[in-house]
């Protein structure tokens, strides 16, 4: 059988610690009760479950656990936040705010909005990718009733200045939202700090299992108010019906409580190992940094390279490093990464690019063996363009 190759695409999802996997297997044949039944003790040990992993999350993110709103992922969190609020604020405005650097479940729900009659700014970035702070504040007016913007980009890593931007919204009297999937366990959150209204997460990008997010919700100073997605039995507050999937919620609350023990010393880790690959790709020639050098998550490093093709470069790699060019959810389209031409990249540069997610399991000896890989590939490409 042949070797795997070194898997560097954490940002598109991480591999499931196996102590979150031994937290959730006795709710998959033990404790296996509806959370809502209460009658027994059957949903009496799934109802202490689940409060025990929104506790976990609530912490992790300084707030209430009465605020935290479990759903399947990130992505319908973002919908019921944009989506939510549009209905719910309808009266007062019809104008949202977000960035061009967004990932599409911010986007979409936004070009879906426009299509009902609302309003959306879509702000440029600085070439770093930082939101220019005073363009966002010129950007707001009486009928702004929402700014949504990323806490770390799921491209280019780059972080958000979230603090300043939540007191900007909040100066003005207009909901922040923060899409935090990429952020959760892996950089520090706090969401009365950062003046924060709606956080969405998601456990499959911190080594907890697929299908599981989660929404932060605040509930004083202001209240915020939602208009449902999902209507049925009434969980969770009414905002989100079905029944709470016990052993994903579990596990979300496992990977999110061992993320944030290890993440000074795995942010410190592979923060070195990032720096370690970009110093030796960086001796090539036409090979150019994405993303603020300084202000990014530890496991990101986004790069350009000039004088090769795209698809040639990914193909030259895959068996020696899994590796993408950009966002997941966008990898079957053709069209050049949004992130990267927002940056004013052209198509070309764009087109070429890699994105090395690095990530809890990730070794030095994995790290020279990409980085040699790389570096020798792509001079193999540019060779045979000269040669054509």
């Amino acid at each position: 059988m042949s070797q795997r190759p070194i898997y560097l695409d954490c940002h598109a999802t991480t591999p499931m610690d196996k102590r979150v996997l031994e937290a959730m297997l006795p709710y998959f044949t033990q404790h296996f009760g509806n959370p809502s039944s209460i009658s027994h003790i059957y949903g009496w040990e799934s109802e202490a479950a689940v409060k025990k992993a929104r506790e976990t999350l609530a912490n992790a993110i300084n707030c209430r656990p009465e605020e935290i709103i479990f759903t399947s992922g990130a992505t319908e969190a973002n919908n019921l936040s944009i989506k939510g609020v549009a209905e719910a604020y309808y009266n007062q405005g019809q104008h949202i705010i977000t960035i061009q650097t967004e990932h599409r479940a911010v986007l979409d729900p936004c070009h879906y909005l426009e299509t009902l009659g609302f309003e959306v700014s879509f702000l440029s970035v600085q070439k770093d990718g930082l939101i220019d702070l005073d363009q966002l504040e010129k950007a707001i007016r009486p009928e702004t009733i929402l700014v949504s913007v990323m806490a770390a980009n799921n491209e280019i890593g780059v972080v958000q200045p979230l603090a300043e931007i939540g007191k900007i919204c909040h100066d003005h009297q207009v909901l922040f939202h923060s899409d935090a999937a990429q952020a959760i366990a892996k950089i520090p959150l706090d969401v009365q700090q950062m003046n924060v209204d709606l956080m969405s997460l998601t456990a499959h990008k911190v080594y907890g299992p697929k299908g599981i997010g989660a929404l932060y919700v605040r509930r004083r100073d202001p209240r915020v108010r939602l208009a449902a997605q999902l209507h049925g039995g009434g969980q969770e507050r009414g905002l989100r019906s079905g029944t709470l999937y016990t052993p994903q919620i579990v596990g979300f609350g496992k990977a999110v409580e061992l993320g944030l023990e290890e993440m000074e010393s795995e942010g410190k880790r592979q923060s070195q190992l990032r720096d370690r690959l970009w110093k030796q790709l960086s001796q090539l020639e036409g090979i150019y940094l994405n993303g603020h050098p300084k202000k990014r998550l530890p496991g990101n490093l986004n790069v350009s390279v000039e004088k090769v093709d795209g698809s040639a470069l990914l193909l030259g790699l895959q068996s020696v490093v899994a590796v993408s060019s950009g966002s997941a959810c966008s990898s079957t389209v053709t069209t050049p990464s949004h992130v990267l031409t927002a940056l004013g990249h052209q198509e070309s540069l764009a087109y070429a690019s890699l994105r090395f997610g690095l990530g809890r399991f990730t070794t030095t000896e994995q790290i020279e063996q990409v980085s040699q890989s790389t570096i020798s590939t792509i001079q193999s490409l540019r060779q045979a363009t000269v040669r054509l």
